[in-house]
C-alpha cells in the first residue's frame, strides 16, 4: 500500500482528471446513445426484438470478455498504449456500425466496437487504483460517476432528436465523433500511471494462476457480485425500458430519451451523495445505504408493476431510486475489490468487469425473454439482484470492517 499512498500525493495531471470520465463512460455512451433507434433498426433491418436485443447483449459480452485480455496487457506494458489502441480501433467499429446493410452485420461490429470500448472502462479504473489508495479511490470513482452519468442522461435524449431527425445511423456517426475526441485527449493528456510493470503479466501460467487467485479470494468475490448485480439492475433498465416505455407505452423516441434521463438522473444523485459522505460513512455504511435504497427501488416498481398498466411515472420512479441506490454501492464495491491489489489493478479490474458484465448480459437477456409488455420482468429482476446485494453485505466488509480494504 505504500507505492498507492506516495502515489496520491502527487499531483494529478489536470488534463486526465478532464480525461478520466470520458474513458469510463466508454460502456455507457455506446449503449445509451443508441437506444432509441432500437426499434427503427429493427424496423429497417427486417429484425424482430431478440435480434435487435442481440446488438445489446452481445456488446457486453463482448465487453466483458475483452477486459481479460486488455487488463494484463496493460500490467505488463502500462496503461497508455492499450488506451491509444483501443479508442483509435472503437472509432473504426463506430463507423462499420453505421454502414452495416444487415443485422448480423451490426451485431458484429457491435462486438468489435465493444471490444474496443472496454479498454477506456477497465484501464481508466486501474489508472485511478494507480494514484489512490483505496478509500480515496471510491472517493474518485464516485465522483467520476457523476460526471459520466451525462452520458446516459444526455445521451438517449441525443440519441432520439438524431433518430428522428436523421436516422438510426446518425446515432453511430455520433460514437464515432465521441471516440476521436477520446483517442485526443488520451494522445495529449493521459500520462503513463503504471509504476508496477510485470513482464511476467501476460504468461499464460502466470495470468491463469493469478486469475484462480482472484477467484479463491471470497472477500474480492463477495465485492465483485454486489458490483454485478447492481449494474444487472442498471442493465435490465436499459435493455427492458425502450421496449415497456416506447412500445407498451407508446412514448416517442425523443420522449423515451427523456425519461431514460430522468431515471438515470438518480444514479448521478448516488454518486455525488456518495463523493460527498464518503469520510462521513465510511466504506461500509456506503454499502449500507446502497443496498437498501436499491431494494427499495426495486420492490416498489414490482408492485406498481403489477397493480396496473405500465405508465412512465410507475417506470421512471422506482428507477430512479434504485439508480440512486446503485451509485453508491458500484463505486465502493469497485474500489473496495481493486484496492487490496496494486500489484495487479489492471488484472483485478478485468475480472471484475467480465463477471460484471457477463451476469448483466444474462440478466437483460432474461428480461427480454420474459418481456409481455408490462414491466414486470424489468422490476422483478430489479428485486431479485437489490436482495442478493443485500444479503451479501456482510461478506464483502469482511472481518474488519471494509474501510481498512
Amino acid at each position: 500500500m505504500a507505492g498507492a499512498e506516495s502515489a496520491a500525493s502527487s499531483p494529478v495531471p489536470r488534463g486526465l482528471l478532464l480525461v478520466l470520465p470520458a474513458l469510463v463512460a466508454f460502456q455507457a455512451i455506446s449503449t445509451d446513445l443508441y437506444l432509441p433507434a432500437l426499434p427503427a433498426i429493427g424496423a429497417a433491418l427486417g429484425a424482430g426484438v431478440e435480434r435487435v436485443q442481440l446488438t445489446l447483449s452481445l456488446f457486453l459480452v463482448g465487453f466483458g470478455v475483452a477486459q481479460l485480455a486488455w487488463g494484463p496487457v496493460s500490467d505488463r506494458i502500462g496503461r497508455r498504449p492499450p488506451l491509444l489502441l483501443g479508442t483509435g480501433l472503437y472509432v473504426l467499429a463506430s463507423l462499420a456500425c453505421m454502414a452495416a446493410p444487415t443485422i448480423e452485420a451490426l451485431v458484429g461490429a457491435r462486438v468489435v466496437q465493444a471490444v474496443a470500448a472496454c479498454s477506456g472502462v477497465v484501464l481508466g479504473r486501474a489508472v485511478v487504483r494507480d494514484l489512490f489508495p483505496p478509500a480515496e479511490a471510491a472517493r474518485v470513482l464516485a465522483f467520476l460517476g457523476t460526471a459520466m452519468a451525462l452520458a446516459p442522461i444526455l445521451g438517449p435524449v441525443a440519441g432520439g432528436w438524431l433518430t428522428l431527425l436523421f436516422g438510426w445511423r446518425s446515432t453511430f456517426a455520433a460514437l464515432a465523433l465521441f471516440g476521436a475526441i477520446a483517442f485526443t485527449g488520451v494522445l495529449l493528456a493521459v500520462p503513463e500511471t503504471n509504476r508496477r510493470k510485470d513482464p511476467t503479466a501476460t504468461r499464460p501460467a502466470v495470468l491463469a494462476a493469478n486469475y484462480a487467485g482472484l477467484l479463491r479470494d471470497r472477500l474480492y468475490l463477495a465485492r465483485v457480485a454486489i458490483a454485478a448485480l447492481g449494474y444487472a439492475g442498471i442493465f435490465s433498465f436499459i435493455s427492458g425500458s425502450p421496449h415497456v416505455l416506447i412500445d407498451a407505452v407508446g412514448l416517442s423516441p425523443d420522449r423515451y430519451g427523456l425519461c431514460f434521463a430522468a431515471g438515470v438522473a438518480g444514479w448521478m444523485a448516488g454518486t455525488f451523495a456518495a463523493g460527498k459522505l464518503n469520510r462521513r460513512l465510511g466504506l461500509a455504511g456506503l454499502l449500507r445505504v446502497g443496498t437498501r435504497l436499491a431494494a427499495a427501488g426495486g420492490l416498489a416498481g414490482l408492485a406498481l408493476a403489477l397493480a396496473a398498466p405500465p405508465s412512465w411515472p410507475a417506470v421512471v420512479g422506482p428507477m430512479f431510486v434504485f439508480m440512486a441506490g446503485a451509485g453508491f454501492t458500484l463505486p465502493t464495491a469497485m474500489a473496495l475489490a481493486i484496492g487490496p491489489h496494486p500489484e495487479k489493478a489492471g488484472l483485478a479490474s478485468a475480472l471484475l468487469g467480465f463477471l460484471q458484465l457477463l451476469f448483466a448480459a444474462l440478466v437483460g437477456l432474461a428480461v427480454s425473454a420474459l418481456y409481455d409488455r408490462t414491466a414486470v420482468s424489468m422490476m422483478g429482476a430489479l428485486v431479485a439482484v437489490g436482495a442478493g446485494a443485500l444479503l451479501l453485505v456482510r461478506p464483502a466488509l469482511g472481518r474488519r470492517g471494509g474501510d481498512q480494504a
